[in-house]
């Protein structure tokens, strides 16, 4: 044990992150739920306040202008976009992550239908089904369904390892997780989405376990359509907004299910008719919530001040992940714990899950105990590893009274 903690010692003292954890507000808590909610950047209580006094309280109506208000969707998801691998212009932040899958999906499946079937011939007969991750986070199975009905396709389950095997001309459109929610499995974007491609179809990425914590590539890789959320590894808060990724050669054909005065073309018109505006702006709706979305705005500076680069996070994660599995393998009494996370680094994401009797009570210990993970039934602990402000001696703790609650 004594080794374990010289060794975590010595990983923290070469951290090249290290520093950042005074950027967020933390105690004596062992944090490991920030796939979940990311902790509170330290500052970001004080640009909420002068949000809500000075720009909300003094300025009023005036900061849809003069506070940037009315443009910050797209100008924060030109903060989001290098984190994601995007250029500017292709990301706008607002409404929550199920109601943007609902957004991308459904116009995946438009623009397959005007692509048209087997033979091109634009009546879109061919193109009535969509493949959906069998083993996704429940609302974007919701989601696909209610999609599936609205646009008159199939609903196909598959798991992404049968994506490839599963498409035909009959796809329209995919829906994948970038890293499994249960499991922390990486899966293989750049090959899936050439799959999609190959046959025609469009590919729509969920980014909420990825986005912040690995390397994502959108645009190296040809990416669609993606969605993501912002309060797990981006740190926005509870409930902040999500975002909305459309490759910018889609921009003009993107036709949202949900048109609202946001994203037409002359907002202030007023005009019966819909007409859509250029750009990513038309994955906008209605109002947007400034609170959150400024909350949101605030929390990103870590990235930009200290000049964080996703490759240093990601490294940084594996290595992470690594010492936990090491210093539970040693700790934890053999039997008493399997990992369902891969050990392979291209299939690992940032978190580890572990199947365990009787898990949910053992996780209602560890919390007592200090150590916050969480539960996913029926037998899954999972821990999250946010480089930002996790250490090594944080991930040697964890084990250690993971141990000594199993013991």
């Amino acid at each position: 044990m004594s080794d374990l903690k010289s060794t975590a010692e010595e990983l923290d003292a070469a951290d090249g992150l290290a520093a950042l954890r005074t950027r967020f507000v933390l105690d004596d808590v062992t944090y490991l739920d920030g796939n979940s909610l990311g902790a509170l950047p330290a500052h970001v209580p004080a640009r909420v306040d002068d949000v809500v006094r000075r720009q909300w309280g003094e300025l009023r109506i005036r900061s849809w202008e003069e506070s940037g208000w009315w443009t910050a969707p797209e100008r924060i998801g030109d903060r989001i976009a290098p984190l994601v691998g995007a250029a500017a212009g292709q990301i706008v932040v607002g409404d929550s992550t199920s109601v943007n899958v609902f957004k991308a999906l459904v116009a995946a499946v438009r623009m397959a239908q005007e692509d048209g079937g087997d033979g091109g011939d634009g009546d879109g007969a061919g193109r009535d089904e969509i493949l959906v991750d069998a083993t996704t986070f429940p609302t974007d199975g919701y989601i696909a369904e209610s999609a599936a009905r609205m646009t008159g396709c199939a609903l196909r389950p598959v798991t992404p390892a049968e994506v490839p095997s599963a498409l035909g001309a009959r796809t329209a459109a995919v829906l994948l997780n970038h890293v499994d929610y249960r499991t922390g499995r990486l899966h293989d974007l750049p090959a899936l989405t050439r799959a999609v491609h190959a046959c025609g179809a469009y590919a729509v990425w969920d980014l909420c376990h990825s986005a912040g914590a690995l390397p994502v590539g959108l645009d190296e890789h040809g990416v669609d359509l993606a969605v993501g959320c912002t309060y797990k590894y981006l740190n926005g808060g509870p409930g902040s907004p999500a975002y909305l990724y459309v490759r910018r050669d889609l921009q003009p054909r993107f036709d949202s299910p949900l048109p609202g005065w946001n994203s037409h073309a002359e907002p202030f018109g007023m005009r019966p008719a819909y007409a859509p505006a250029s750009g990513a702006v038309r994955g906008r709706v209605g109002t947007p919530d400034i609170l959150s979305l400024l909350a949101l705005d605030a929390a990103l500076d870590v990235w930009d001040e200290d000049g964080v680069s996703v490759a240093a996070v990601r490294a940084k994660s594996l290595a992470l992940t690594d010492f936990f599995l090491r210093c539970v393998g040693e700790y934890v009494p053999g039997g008493r714990v399997e990992s369902v996370t891969p050990t392979a680094h291209a299939e690992r994401g940032s978190q580890v899950a572990l199947r365990c009797d009787d898990a949910g009570e053992v996780m209602k210990r560890l919390i007592e105990g200090g150590v916050v993970g969480d539960f996913r039934a029926p037998d899954v602990l999972r821990f999250g590893f946010t480089p930002l402000y996790v250490g090594f001696a944080d991930v040697e703790r964890a084990a250690r009274v993971l141990a000594r609650t199993l013991g």
